[in-house]
């Protein structure tokens, strides 16, 4: 496991980490450009990301990607029939499943749902396991949803998180 932090990581190393490791887990503003989806893109410190350079990149070890960052997994009302965003360009690049968001998400509840699903992954006594990773959403949306409840406001904090592939 690796983790680096703001202004730590260029766009260069992270590519090299896309191709290096299984999992990723990107808590940074996402941008998606309704015009070209392959501009779409992940904004860092120290530059931006988008999905052409990525899909460009050989992932042969891409597994699971954890996308926190805001609308990672809106299309686009204009498109309604067709699934263009920075979740489905992570697809595209290789990895075989995408945790993403549908609206903007607060920190702490990003920082709390993630933490929950790495709990889960972690916790089956058998390592990290990517493939549990709908399961393991699910377990931390349930748990937000049981501490924050129904309400209007509430029901804005835990469901924009989906989880795209299998």
């Amino acid at each position: 496991a690796l983790k680096v932090e703001g202004g730590d990581l260029t766009v260069h190393e992270c590519l090299s980490h896309l191709e290096e490791f299984s999992s990723v887990h990107l808590a940074c503003h996402g941008y998606q450009n309704r015009e070209d989806s392959l501009k779409s893109k992940f904004r860092f410190h120290n530059g931006t990301l988008d999905l052409a350079t990525i899909l460009q990149k050989d992932l042969k070890n891409a597994d699971l990607a954890f996308l926190s960052a805001c609308e990672t997994g809106a299309g686009d009302e204009r498109l309604s029939d067709e699934v263009v965003h920075l979740a489905s360009g992570m697809l595209a690049a290789g990895y075989q499943r995408v945790v993403a968001t549908m609206w903007s998400i607060g920190d702490s509840t990003a920082q709390e749902v993630a933490s929950d699903f790495y709990d889960y992954l972690r916790g089956s006594g058998s390592g990290f396991d990517g493939s549990q990773s709908a399961y393991a959403l699910h377990h931390a949306i349930q748990k937000l949803r049981g501490e924050r409840g129904d309400t209007d406001g509430d029901i804005l904090a835990w469901a924009p998180f989906v989880h795209f592939g299998y």
